[in-house]
C-alpha cells in the first residue's frame, strides 16, 4: 500500500502558538482519523506510529499531532480548555487537506479531551473513538469523568483492555448501557491500558494493534453507511 506522509504546523490556540502534526495519506482513503495522544507521550510514541501505519494499510488516513505542552517539552498537560481548543483547531486543519469523512479520538487523555470538546460544541465529525478511555485515576474507581459523554453529539466506540487500571469495567459497562445506541465497547482480553498483553497470553502488541485496527475499520463503515 502506497502512502504519502506530510509534516505540518498549525495554530493550536492563540495563546499557545503552533504545534506539529503528521498526516498520513493512503492512496485511496475511505476515512480519516484525527488521532490525539495521551498524557505521557506525544504523537511519535510507538503505539500511535504503529497504529497510524496499520490504518493506512486499510485506506484510513490519520492526522496525529502534539498538544502545546508536549510541543514545548513540558511534562504536565495543558489546562483542559487549551487541550480541547487544540483538538478543534486540528479538526479544522484536517478539513483543509481532505474531503472524506472524518472521525476523531485518541489514546487515553486524547480521546477524553476529544469527547469533552464535542460535548461542549459539536466537532462535526462522524464519530469518536477511545483507545483506552481513562474513566478514573489508578486505584480510585469513579465514573465522574463519564458524565459529559451523555452530551456528545456523535456515536462513540470504546476500545478497552480488560486489565486497564484506569477503567473499571464494572463502572464503565453501565455507562455504555445507559448511552444505548450512541456507544459501543470492544474489550481486549488480557490487555492493559496501553494494550500491552501478558506474555502468558501468547499474543504480541502487533497482533493486538491489528485487531484494534480491524474493529475500528468495521465500526467506521457502519457509521458511514
Amino acid at each position: 500500500m502506497k502512502t504519502k506522509t506530510k509534516s505540518i504546523k498549525f495554530t493550536a490556540t492563540k495563546s499557545s502558538g503552533d504545534v506539529s502534526g503528521i498526516i498520513i495519506f493512503p492512496d485511496h482513503p475511505k476515512y480519516f482519523l484525527l488521532f490525539a495522544h495521551g498524557a505521557g507521550a506525544g504523537m511519535n510514541n510507538s503505539f500511535m506510529e504503529k497504529m497510524s501505519a496499520s490504518f493506512a494499510d486499510k485506506n484510513i488516513g490519520t492526522l496525529r499531532f502534539n498538544f502545546p505542552y508536549m510541543e514545548k517539552g513540558r511534562k504536565g498537560p495543558d489546562p483542559a480548555p487549551i487541550l480541547m481548543e487544540t483538538i478543534r483547531s486540528a479538526v479544522k486543519t484536517l478539513r483543509t487537506y481532505v474531503n472524506v469523512p472524518i472521525f476523531a479520538g485518541g489514546k487515553s487523555m486524547g480521546g477524553r479531551m476529544t469527547s469533552m470538546a464535542d460535548s461542549k460544541e459539536p466537532l462535526g465529525v462522524k464519530g469518536i473513538i477511545f483507545f483506552g478511555f481513562p474513566l478514573h485515576a489508578p486505584g480510585k474507581p469513579s465514573n465522574e469523568r463519564a458524565e459529559h459523554l451523555f452530551n456528545v453529539s456523535v456515536p462513540m466506540l470504546f476500545l478497552q483492555g480488560k486489565r486497564d487500571k484506569l477503567a473499571d469495567l464494572k463502572l464503565l459497562n453501565p455507562v455504555i448501557k445507559k448511552l444505548k445506541d450512541r456507544a459501543a465497547i470492544y474489550i481486549m482480553e488480557g490487555a492493559d491500558h496501553s494494550f500491552h498483553m501478558m506474555k502468558s497470553s501468547g499474543r504480541n502488541d502487533e497482533e493486538v494493534m491489528r485487531e484494534l485496527m480491524e474493529k475500528v475499520g468495521e465500526w467506521m463503515k457502519t457509521k458511514n453507511s
